[in-house]
């Protein structure tokens, strides 16, 4: 079935499905004004009456197509296209879900809304819609349209989901010093972020920040760090057998050259172990550090 631009089958519902989204408070005149509008175009549509639904649009009204990018301009253009639905799909229906009606000024009010596309002949389209709305002469009239569900944002959770586990707060404790760090998502799961302190007694010794994430051109788990000395760092990230090997590059600062291989290994869900190997700072091999257990606060 060829796409129908929701603009044409704007409200296009029972008075019923309308009011779904109205607040039991009463609605204040405008917003009753701009209903009234709604259910003359409720009705026009009903009579597939072309004419009567671009005469509830602005003279200069605007309808946008978020996904094509395609504008229709002035009601005759509107009485064109409303036409030529008509003609071609005469069983299209619309049912419509207004979530709001905000006043922006004594003139100008929008409405945001979803809407599902009908048809016998395909499956329901659910599209997500703006309404603005202008006040002329009295009348509350469509002024710009915008329909189309924005695309969803991109996720590399599917490649990030194996580290999911280390969500929460953890500790690393000894009779001196606690390390704690916290993980958590960031919005859409693209990134997980650690903050960590070192704390010896109630002083926080040494803090910082990590982001890991998925590098889509190298097709790995790659990870930043910053500490609150002014070092940093970046790492590779790859799992052999049972545990996590990070592979750490980065500058002290001091200015020397630092690398190290972080070795993280899960033990349940409330505990890994730790190791640090193949320390380097300025050119010079350091000692390992030995395995520690750290667990879940």
């Amino acid at each position: 079935m060829k796409r129908v631009p929701l603009w044409l089958l704007l409200f296009a519902c029972s008075s019923a499905s309308h009011v779904r989204g109205q607040e039991s408070a009463q609605p204040s005149t405008d917003e009753a004004a701009i209903r009234a509008t709604v259910a003359a175009y409720v009705q026009a549509y009903g009579k597939h009456d072309a004419q009567a639904l671009a005469d509830l649009w602005s003279p200069e009204a605007v309808y946008t197509n978020r996904l094509t990018g395609e504008e229709v301009v002035g009601r005759a253009a509107i009485a064109e296209q409303f036409a030529a639905l008509f003609k071609e799909q005469p069983e299209l229906k619309l049912d419509v879900n207004p979530e709001s009606i905000q006043l922006l000024s004594p003139n100008a009010a929008v409405e945001h809304g979803t809407a599902k596309l009908l048809s016998p002949q395909g499956e329901p389209e659910e599209l997500k819609y703006t309404a603005v709305y202008v006040k002329r002469d009295g009348r509350w009239l469509l002024d710009r349209v915008t329909d189309g569900t924005e695309a969803e944002a991109p996720s590399h959770y599917e490649q990030l989901k194996s580290l999911e586990w280390m969500v929460g707060t953890w500790i690393d404790q000894d009779e001196t010093a606690q390390i704690e760090t916290e993980c958590s998502w960031t919005k859409n799961r693209n990134f997980l972020t650690r903050s960590f302190s070192i704390s010896i007694g109630d002083r926080i010794e040494l803090s910082g920040m990590q982001i890991i994430g998925w590098d889509a051109s190298t097709k790995s788990i790659r990870s930043w760090t910053f500490d609150s000395d002014g070092g940093f760092n970046e790492a590779d990230w790859t799992f052999k057998q049972d545990r996590w090997f990070i592979r750490n590059k980065g500058t002290l600062a001091d200015g020397r050259k630092a690398s190290a291989v972080n070795v993280m290994k899960p033990v349940d869900a409330d505990s890994f172990t730790w190791q640090t190997v193949e320390r380097t700072a300025g050119g010079e091999l350091l000692p390992n550090v030995d395995e520690v257990l750290i667990v879940r606060k």
